[in-house]
């Protein structure tokens, strides 16, 4: 296969103003993951973004390979993520059934049309003797295509054999919207099977019979099924349809750039990452600027911008590469702003699956007021198990954090009591304990002890916390409350003793 031009497309949004129909045909072979993810998003926004439609269709032919409860994850990821569609499995529509499995009838019609013409044969050929077929072409040094070994005479089709498409080996050229201009030989041509004989349809007539009796506009997938895309173009020609416009993706690439993302390299199904705390938000942001961007250093994208401003000409035409690390700030990000715009509480709706065990006891008020000062430390919800279980339970007493810390080693334990018994009589004078009023006592402590701040800070802090982090001290001592936060106090100048 060679390409005469390898430019990213001239396809603008003006080219979009008639509705595009769009869809999203995934096999139920287990979890859904990144790559398949966004093969859902960008019809998604394509369809969204001109009024069209955005069809919700299962591949189910392969049933070695299916597997029970992979539909419905499917389903429930696409709601999670925000991606309703128009019509299809769930939902209905003018052109169903849309699970491949109950449309077996519509894909032998057509397959008995190409028949009748004389554009396709049953194949009575046994496995052993394929198998035999591409042996002889190992051992003779040329390619395998089963058009080679085609039967003279085959026999009237029944139920229960295969239907193969007797392809007119030709060139094709044709334009894809990512990847631009392609062309290839008459040697890539083979007589792929339409119909197998379990009677149930391989991918490459399926997917044609459905996206045509369903009016499909654009054909957006990974750019694997370029190499099968001059077989496809054939049965566009065979059957007299139209081709829709075909979108390859490019690979989702490792976290290395050097290979296609893989569960090798630690990928996680995205019910994995949601279950993690990440954002649905967040996902859908992402996912959609890996390969794409709107020309600008803009990064954090609601879906209604996604919808506005997505074009197939800025998807980039080589791999992009999966960094977590960045899907995680993208995720702080989106933690902070629903945060302001949708105000904590509704952020502590979403929070309820990621707090400590330890909290059963505790109300919501509380979390909300923890909440308050943590969330903008947050990367993802399930840092809350670790970060914030001290408020709701008595943390472990390890002296050494104290004395080990670069900023206290220099002190005898003596002046370390010393330190923590004249904050404790400070803080017990405060009145209306208010995070003004204890910011107030801890400036008066500083010039009381002549530590600095990074020294008595610290030292209050790991106090009461034994946390690797813990929000602004003066915040932290507010809400845990006045007699908890000196009653940890006294705990650890005892033990200092």
């Amino acid at each position: 296969m060679s390409t005469k031009s390898n430019p990213l497309n001239n396809t603008s949004k003006n080219s979009l103003i008639t509705p595009a129909i769009t869809r999203f045909a995934p096999s139920p072979t287990g979890y859904i993951h990144i790559g398949n993810v966004r093969s859902a998003i960008y019809p998604y926004l394509i369809a969204k973004q001109t009024n069209g439609r955005f069809i919700l269709r299962i591949e189910d032919t392969d049933q070695a390979r299916f597997v029970d409860g992979a539909t419905d994850l499917i389903i429930s990821t696409l709601k999670w993520l925000g991606l309703d569609w128009d019509e299809g499995v769930e939902v209905g529509g003018n052109f169903g059934p849309y699970i491949q499995s109950e449309r077996k009838e519509h894909y032998l019609r057509w397959a008995k049309k190409l028949l009748d013409e004389g554009k396709a044969y049953a194949d009575p050929t046994t496995s052993d003797q394929i198998n035999t077929y591409r042996e002889e072409a190992v051992k003779n040094k040329v390619p395998y295509l089963y058009r080679n070994y085609r039967p003279e005479n085959p026999p009237e089709w029944h139920e229960g054999m295969p239907i193969r498409f007797k392809t007119t080996p030709k060139s094709y050229s044709w334009h894809d919207e990512v990847m631009g201009d392609m062309h290839t030989g008459p040697e890539v041509l083979d007589d792929i099977i339409l119909i197998k004989a379990d009677g149930l349809p391989t991918y490459n007539f399926a997917h044609i019979i459905d996206d045509m009796e369903m009016n499909i506009t654009h054909v957006i997938r990974g750019v694997e099924y370029l190499t099968s895309t001059p077989n496809y173009l054939a049965l566009y020609e065979a059957l007299n349809i139209p081709v829709p416009k075909l979108v390859s993706l490019p690979h989702i690439l490792g976290p290395t750039g050097g290979k296609k993302l893989s569960k090798r390299d630690g990928a996680k199904s995205v019910i994995d990452y949601k279950n993690d705390g990440i954002l649905p938000e967040a996902m859908l942001n992402y996912l959609a600027c890996l390969g794409w961007n709107d020309g600008t250093e803009q990064e954090i994208f609601s879906k209604s911008e996604l919808i506005e401003k997505f074009s197939i000409d800025r998807i980039q035409n080589s791999g992009a590469r999966f960094d977590e690390t960045k899907l995680l700030w993208q995720n702080g990000q989106w933690i902070r702003k629903i945060a302001a715009e949708e105000g904590i509480e509704n952020l502590y709706r979403r929070t309820l699956d990621f707090w400590p065990e330890t909290t059963a006891n505790s109300t919501d008020n509380y979390q909300i007021q923890v909440l308050s000062i943590i969330y903008d430390r947050l990367k993802t919800l399930s840092d809350l198990r670790t970060m914030t279980a001290y408020f709701f339970s008595e943390p472990t007493i390890d002296i050494s954090q104290i004395t080990s810390s670069k900023f206290l080693k220099k002190f005898t334990t003596k002046q370390l009591q010393d330190f923590l018994n004249t904050t404790i009589t400070s803080l017990e004078k405060i009145t209306d304990w208010s995070a003004d009023n204890i910011q107030n006592s801890l400036n008066a402590l500083l010039a009381e002890t002549e530590l600095k701040p990074a020294e008595l800070f610290t030292l209050i802090r790991i106090s009461v916390s034994f946390a690797s982090f813990s929000p602004a001290l003066h915040l932290t001592l507010e809400v845990l409350g006045k007699d908890t936060s000196i009653n940890r106090l006294k705990r650890v100048s005892e033990q200092l003793s």
